[in-house]
């Protein structure tokens, strides 16, 4: 009885050494990768050192965030196609936007717009209106926005884009105006000195009262 007794407190000896060596181990691991983390944040910290651990860790390392104004703007992307007429857009093998038009090709990218008229265009916020709907929580209020853009110059659309936000539906109606942005048949009034300046319609009404 006593050897086997002897035999379980060696065993129990050996059981907790093994779960010790183990504990250590994982201590070691995490020293480890503990002081990598703390080198990569010293050397990508930057300014004063805010690349450490914690809330913001890695954050000094950015770079562009400026003062005063305009201070935090990202960077513009590069714009990758997605569309067949895109990609032709981009490499240059369509030369004017009215070649689009003369085959009615859909234009499903606003970039195609700014490829070709976008320093030009000139957008206009014509209204912002609520709607509400009716919901079983209650009434659920949203902002619909209509912008009117062109660039006085033949080519004008309508974007109208509902959003919980206003900025959020300003933002999609802009993009919706220029994907709906058409040509316009320009003419002469008064004279036709120079070049086409208006729209080549006459305008009429009738009016009448009743007593």
């Amino acid at each position: 009885a006593r050897g086997r007794g002897r035999g379980g407190w060696e065993g129990n000896n050996y059981a907790c050494a093994k779960v010790y060596l183990l504990q250590s181990r994982v201590v070691q691991l995490a020293l480890k990768d503990h002081h990598q983390m703390a080198d990569r944040g010293s050397a990508g910290g930057g300014r004063g050192g805010r690349g450490g651990f914690g809330r913001g860790g890695g954050r000094g390392g950015r770079r562009g965030r400026g003062r005063g104004r305009g201070r935090g703007k990202p960077e513009e992307k590069e714009w990758i196609p997605v569309t067949k007429l895109g990609r032709l857009v981009k490499d240059n093998k369509i030369k004017k936007l009215e070649d689009i038009y003369l085959f009615s090709l859909p234009i499903k990218e606003a970039e195609i717009i700014d490829h070709f008229i976008g320093p030009a265009l000139k957008d206009e916020v014509l209204k912002i209106m609520p709607v509400q709907k009716q919901t079983r929580a209650g009434q659920r209020t949203r902002f619909k926005a209509f912008v009117a853009m062109g660039d006085y110059s033949g080519h004008v659309g309508l974007g109208v884009k509902c959003s919980k936000e206003v900025a959020t539906a300003i933002r999609g109606a802009i993009t919706l105006a220029k994907l709906s942005i058409i040509p316009v048949r320009q003419g002469y009034w008064g004279n036709k000195i120079g070049d086409t300046h208006t729209v080549p319609c006459k305008a009429s009404i009738f009016t009448a009262t009743t007593l």
